[in-house]
């Protein structure tokens, strides 16, 4: 075996048990002397690295993992819950402001008008007992009724005005049909005796009671159910 062929070996596997490698090795001392300083060398780097495994090392590792994960999901939650707590803080805010602030009557009812449009198509014919019945439902510190039907009421359901429970009532016109709004007396209400937009017209009056909130498309169905009102509310 030649020189680079034995060093080769010797260098790459000096442990070789090869016959060959072996008759090589013993041919002269320098030869032996390099082997056994390799066969030396590999056995440091062996016992370096065998590190003996503890037993609980994977638990280690699982609980180190999880720790973690639980880390990070706490600091992901903290920012979520403060974010949510804002956004409720906010909206809480928001909310009590505008259930404190002043109600533009003719607003609101022109915006129920438009949101609740299927009730102009109703035909209930609601007698003025029923409408009474709803009347006595309302959070209100005084009584309010009709004496007696007011003209033809074609639907009768209650209402949201600003976290004020009303009533909200669909009447027979002169000749069309005249929204009415029955809302229960409050000092941040803001009441117009006109309102308008561009399709319908709307008027508003104050009883002993309550505030009266009439829309409709035509004046002179307006003037025909308030006069029905005056005559019939108490």
């Amino acid at each position: 075996m030649d020189e680079l062929t034995f060093r080769r070996q010797a260098y790459g596997e000096p442990n070789n048990q090869d016959p060959e490698f072996l008759q090589a090795t013993h041919t002269s001392a320098e030869r032996e002397a390099l082997v056994n300083d390799l066969k030396h060398l590999d056995s440091k780097i062996e016992n370096a690295l065998h590190i003996d495994v503890p037993n609980d090392l994977a638990d280690k590792l699982l609980l180190r993992q999880q720790l973690q994960q639980h880390n990070q999901q706490r600091r992901k939650t903290g920012f979520s819950f403060a974010m949510v707590a804002s956004v409720a803080f906010l909206a809480g805010m928001t909310f009590t402001l505008l259930r404190s602030g002043p109600v533009d009557l003719s607003q609101h009812a022109l915006a129920h008008i438009y949101h609740e449009d299927k009730a102009l198509q109703l035909d209930e014919n609601v007698p003025y007992q029923d409408v009474n019945f709803q009347l006595a439902s309302l959070n209100s510190n005084t009584e309010m009724r009709f004496t007696q039907q007011p003209g033809k009421v074609f639907y009768s359901t209650y209402c949201d005005f600003q976290g004020v429970q009303a009533l909200h009532l669909v009447m027979q016109g002169e000749s069309g049909k005249v929204t009415l709004f029955i809302v229960p007396l409050e000092e941040r209400m803001v009441l117009e005796e006109a309102f308008a937009d561009n399709k319908y017209k709307g008027i508003g009056f104050q009883t002993d009671n309550a505030y009266m909130l009439l829309v409709g498309e035509k004046s002179s169905d307006l003037n025909f159910v308030k006069n029905e009102i005056t005559q019939t509310f108490i």
